[in-house]
């Protein structure tokens, strides 16, 4: 669909997984729905490209809880191809972290672990930082992974939400790319691109959708967007919905990006995964040859990312590559071509990488997803209690909101 319609049952603001979710039901159901996306491109966070001969994952890569994921069979349902493989980043690092001191980190992990569940079980929110381990020569490397989990620190991570998240530790990926699967299964539904909306108008019977193309009526309307666009009011509601935005507020994005190289020559790297350091919250999380691929990623996370993101792609690249210097030696660099590195906090339709609750604001997720008059409805990763930070989430959320709008209709 290249025009936007004047009128529709649903408009759907997002063609990110939600967004595609929430449209594959309601158009199953013989509802027209049309999803209004800003971008030139259906997936939002999703995003696959080609590169070095194959394709890599600009965004979202992974099918956290694998064994339970309803991407799995979206994925498969649409001729995409899962890749049952172990990651490297799950087991020992290749370089840097010998096994007896990886085991040990490992036990530090499930302490802090263990420590979060306890904490929350007693009903009391605080940050996360308050449990980790004093004087532990694994408190740093604790830090950094976590930014990597969350894309934040840990002080400005709730117990309570970090406790709620559910994970079974079976990671698989998608051989042709997640964000090619999210667009492939968007195939054949309405969409309109290039058509960011500025207001949604809720005061009358019907909800009335201000885009850059401009105006659309709808009996109702799916926000599936980031929460920064709704906590700094890139769209604006009327009435307007201060709840929504406190809640949304409470629920910030993380900053998480990756690095990209291509291996290029003889030398003989390890394969798998390792970090630029342990010692310090500033470190780098590598993966060589990434299911079988000539190519090194890294994966940074928070404040540390924030700033290297800010410095620009040189600075990101400089970066990774004293990080690969100090752990595989300064001749690995001479055979690694530099590609490119994502800035999620940049695009601003983005703002980030994924959600977690600020100490305090745990319940802000269900404030969130919470319907408004059955005429607007909430959908994303970040509406999600429970698989929140993952594209499952997003698209189960979505599928909700796209049942919770069939249920008022007939009510």
């Amino acid at each position: 669909m290249s025009t936007l319609p004047s009128s529709i049952d649903v408009a759907i603001v997002g063609a990110g997984a939600a967004g595609v979710a929430a449209a594959t039901r309601l158009t199953k159901a013989g509802v027209a729905a049309v999803m209004i996306e800003a971008r030139d491109r259906v997936g939002g966070r999703a995003h696959t490209i080609p590169a070095a001969g194959d394709v890599i994952d600009l965004g979202c890569e992974w099918l956290h809880s694998a064994d339970k994921n309803v991407l799995v069979k979206v994925a498969e349902e649409h001729g995409f191809t899962v890749d049952k493989g172990t990651p490297g980043w799950s087991g020992p690092a290749s370089v840097g972290l010998p096994s007896r001191d990886h085991a040990d980190y490992r036990k530090a992990m499930e302490q802090f672990f263990d420590a979060v569940e306890e904490a929350a079980e007693t009903g009391r929110d605080r940050p996360a930082s308050d449990l980790l381990p004093r004087n532990s020569r694994w408190t740093m490397l604790l830090r950094a992974v976590a930014t990597y989990y969350s894309g934040t620190e840990l002080e400005h991570i709730s117990i309570i939400d970090f406790d709620r998240y559910e994970d079974t530790r079976i990671n698989w990926t998608i051989r042709e790319g997640y964000g090619a699967m999210i667009a492939g299964a968007a195939k054949g539904l309405p969409v309109v691109f290039d058509c960011a909306v500025s207001s949604i108008d809720h005061s009358g019977k019907t909800v009335k959708l201000e885009t850059q193309r401009g105006t659309i009526e709808a009996k109702a309307a799916i926000v599936c967007v980031p929460t920064p666009l709704i906590a700094e009011g890139t769209i604006r509601f009327d009435p307007a919905l201060p709840g929504k935005q406190a809640a949304a507020a409470g629920l910030p994005l993380g900053v998480a990006n990756k690095i990209f190289f291509e291996i290029d020559g003889e030398f003989s790297y390890p394969r798998g995964h390792f970090y630029g350091a342990t010692d310090r919250v500033e470190t780098i999380s590598f993966d060589l040859f990434p299911r079988g691929r000539k190519l090194l990623s890294g994966f940074v996370g928070g404040a540390f990312a924030r700033e290297l993101e800010k410095g620009g792609p040189a600075a990101a690249e400089s970066e990774a590559r004293r990080q690969i210097a100090s752990m595989l030696g300064a001749d690995a660099n001479k055979h690694l071509r530099f590609m490119r590195t994502t800035a999620w906090y940049s695009d601003p339709f983005a703002r980030g990488g994924y959600s977690s609750a600020l100490p305090g604001h745990a319940d802000d997720r269900a404030v969130l997803a919470k319907p408004v008059d059955g005429r607007l409805f909430f959908a994303g990763e970040a509406c999600s209690k429970i698989h929140f930070s993952t594209t499952h989430g997003a698209w189960e959320t979505g599928l909700k909101a796209a049942e919770d709008y069939l249920a008022a209709r007939k009510g």
